[in-house]
């Protein structure tokens, strides 16, 4: 290996540098494994709920709510099958199927607007999940090239002084020293371009899923209040129901 490039690396910054450098160094490595580790959990849980939602179709071709549950899939994790179990526990409750026999508030509620409460609830609910973890990723986009820059500044002064005090000012003395300052600013870059990009795929994921529960709710709760469900055209208003065993 060439000795002039192995001084001037990364472990060369890391040996010359100050408790500041080394800190910045830190930070910076921190904002990376916390940007990839959220990224690839949250792939991987999107990648389920996306196979879920294709099992939406499958429900209203069961023969009746059980069989169609089944066909939805574990309900471990699984938001649809979350909600439709909420919309049947809330059409038994305020219809008093549930084995609660005293009078209470919600008698004088309309089923409809109970029921849509109920799923609106829960999707709001999946919502809140589905976003924790954006906001760390949106920050980390956001002041990560800053922290670099922070990195760059304190090791160009560090260079700076270090020179002044040897009394040389030849380019071969600043430029390795600075360069190794520069280093910081792609750093931060490097952890700011994964988080930006990740960020963008991991809302519009969010948002796939957020409209097939929409739309999935939306069906529910034509089934729960009417009987049957949205015609798939949604330009009559038609209800189809659903297939009875």
């Amino acid at each position: 290996m060439n000795p002039d490039r192995a001084s001037s690396g990364l472990l060369h910054m890391w040996a010359q540098g100050d408790n500041v450098t080394r800190i910045v160094a830190i930070v910076l490595l921190l904002m990376s494994v916390t940007t990839w580790v959220i990224i690839a959990l949250k792939l991987l849980k999107q990648r389920t709920q996306r196979r879920q939602a294709g099992q939406c179709d499958g429900f209203w071709h069961s023969a009746d709510f059980a069989e169609g549950l089944d066909k939805l899939g574990q309900p471990d994790g699984n938001p649809f099958h979350g909600l439709a179990m909420h919309g049947r526990e809330a059409t038994r409750h305020i219809l008093h199927q549930d084995g609660a026999q005293a009078p209470q508030l919600h008698d004088k509620l309309d089923l409809s607007d109970w029921v849509e409460r109920s799923l609106r609830n829960h999707l709001d609910d999946f919502t809140a999940r589905a976003q924790s973890g954006l906001t760390v990723l949106a920050s980390i986009a956001s002041t990560a090239p800053f922290v670099g820059l922070f990195g760059t500044v304190w090791g160009i002064y560090h260079a700076l002084i270090g020179i002044g005090q040897s009394g040389q000012v030849g380019i071969d003395q600043v430029a390795g020293p600075v360069g190794e300052a520069l280093i910081m600013t792609a750093m931060g870059l490097a952890v700011a371009i994964p988080a930006v990009l990740g960020y963008n795929a991991l809302v519009r994921a969010n948002k796939y899923v957020l409209h097939r529960l929409n739309r999935f709710a939306n069906d529910l709760h034509a089934y729960f209040v009417t009987g049957g469900r949205v015609s798939a055209a949604a330009t009559d208003g038609r209800v189809l129901p659903l297939k009875k065993a």
